[in-house]
């Protein structure tokens, strides 16, 4: 689910079409597997479920702060957004994914052999030696607008996708309201930061059925860069997972039900009240899996630091200044070696 919009190197082998003997690009080093399926445990207690048309009740509001400071992301139910559209989405996901690899790439993210940070791709690789993750994925430019490329949008999910990027962007409002409310600070706070030049974008994640899941990552332990992610996972499979406390977690799905991360930034602005979900995917030996992300971030040239209300002489900055453009190229060149980001900005 990564935050990666950024021009880089691209992989040129698809994930979708890897024979059955597993590619040494893909193998983990040993001290990384993680023992497959199931290698998360079931949770101590049950996600946090917060129903957003509540939202910012003072009972749903305490539901939030419990799932923020305990996991980092939560189930957003009576989200507003229509059972049928969630639907579309995935069934037009689907049947992208199902098309001939010719029919993909006719949306595929390089131009001329110049990669570009949309369309059809499969992993970004950053070094030679880096170990590559089990997917593939449509990545999607939905603001600013002028970054827009509907050509580059596959026509299964064009119109659903285009809908449910601007239904989606309402919720995490809603929720941003209610975060900076929390923390006693104007209730446009985080909203006031996104400026016409923002950052919206849309991924949509193929997991294949891999051969050893236990010796690859389908997407490796990492926390998203935005402020806020909206992920729309399969019902129909497992495989998402969180760590607390230096373990990992299976997260449980609910039909028509989104779920929603912190990511880094809206930690980092946050003065570290709120600590961004690190999460990973793990993969399956017969079963496909898809998601969809929504990252909603400032635009590049925001600088991230913690909001000057929550800061005084007993409560000091946690979290260095640098610019998001910055910050999310720290993400990809660290991303490869295992590291996160934000340890590096933390005082």
């Amino acid at each position: 689910m990564a935050d990666q919009h950024s021009s880089v190197a691209t992989a040129t082998t698809i994930v979708q079409h890897v024979s059955e003997e597993l590619p040494s690009r893909y193998v983990l080093p040993e001290q990384h597997r993680h023992g497959g399926i199931p290698a998360g445990e079931a949770m101590p207690e049950p996600l946090p479920v917060v129903d957003i048309s509540r939202l910012p009740t003072t009972d749903e509001a305490s539901k939030l702060r419990a799932a923020l400071e305990s996991w980092g992301l939560f189930l957003a139910t009576n989200h507003g957004i229509e059972a049928s559209l969630l639907d579309a989405l995935m069934d037009g996901a689907r049947e992208f994914f199902r098309q001939p690899l010719e029919t993909r790439q006719e949306f595929s993210n390089l131009v001329d052999g110049t990669p570009r940070h949309k369309g059809y791709t499969d992993h970004p690789v950053l070094s030679q030696d880096q170990t590559i993750d089990w997917f593939d994925r449509v990545h999607l430019a939905i603001d600013p607008e002028d970054e827009r490329d509907l050509s580059s949008w596959p026509r299964f999910f064009r119109d659903a996708m285009l809908e449910y990027a601007g239904e989606s962007k309402k919720i995490t409002d809603q929720v941003l309201r209610a975060i900076a409310t929390l923390l006693e600070l104007e209730e446009d706070h985080f909203i006031s930061k996104f400026t016409d030049r923002a950052i919206t974008f849309a991924a949509v994640n193929y997991y294949p059925p891999c051969p050893a899941p236990d010796h690859v990552f389908g997407f490796r332990p990492h926390s998203d860069g935005r402020l806020i992610t909206v992920l729309l996972a399969d019902n129909d499979i497992g495989g998402l997972q969180v760590r607390k406390d230096g373990r990992w977690y299976n997260v449980p799905t609910k039909p028509g039900s989104l779920l929603v991360f912190v990511g880094d930034s809206l930690e980092i602005m946050s003065n570290g009240a709120f600590k961004a979900a690190v999460h990973r995917v793990v993969t399956n030996p017969v079963k496909e899996r898809i998601s969809l992300a929504m990252f909603f971030g400032v635009d590049g040239d925001t600088v991230l630091e913690p909001a000057s209300a929550l800061l005084d002489e007993t409560r000091p900055s946690r979290y260095r200044k640098m610019r998001t453009k910055e910050y999310i190229q720290g993400i990809l060149e660290l991303y490869s070696r295992y590291e996160r980001m934000i340890e590096t900005m933390k005082i």
